[in-house]
């Protein structure tokens, strides 16, 4: 399984996370089976607030799910449009978020639970 995460830098599975996916400035793509990290990175920081376009972003990563601190409804529904699950992540690093899920103790985002803003 594929996960991605937004992260501040290039640094693989020891990389800190990004509090928001949409301006991180990396995404770092974290193979489960395989145990290996590649860094992308996110051409579409510098959107304006409510068009980012998150899917088209890792688009041809073929991602099975995103971890991030908080996500909207509209980019939730996106992502789950293209079979996406979003989960919310817990921990500083992506080791830390990834371990986390592995062991299934993040919450699952949906449209209904998403942010309502910066504020969340």
């Amino acid at each position: 399984m594929r996960v991605c995460l937004p992260t501040m830098g290039q640094n693989g599975i020891d990389e800190r996370v990004h509090n928001h996916f949409g301006s991180a400035r990396y995404f770092t793509i974290y193979d489960t089976d395989t145990q290996a990290a590649t860094v992308v990175e996110n051409n579409n920081e510098h959107h304006t607030h409510g068009a980012c376009q998150p899917v088209e972003a890792i688009a041809s990563y073929q991602i099975n799910a995103v971890l991030t601190s908080g996500m909207g409804g509209r980019a939730v529904q996106m992502f789950n449009n293209s079979n996406i699950k979003v989960f919310q992540l817990t921990g500083h690093t992506v080791r830390e978020a990834v371990q986390k899920f592995e062991r299934h103790e993040l919450l699952e985002l949906t449209v209904q639970n998403a942010c309502a803003g910066h504020g969340h």
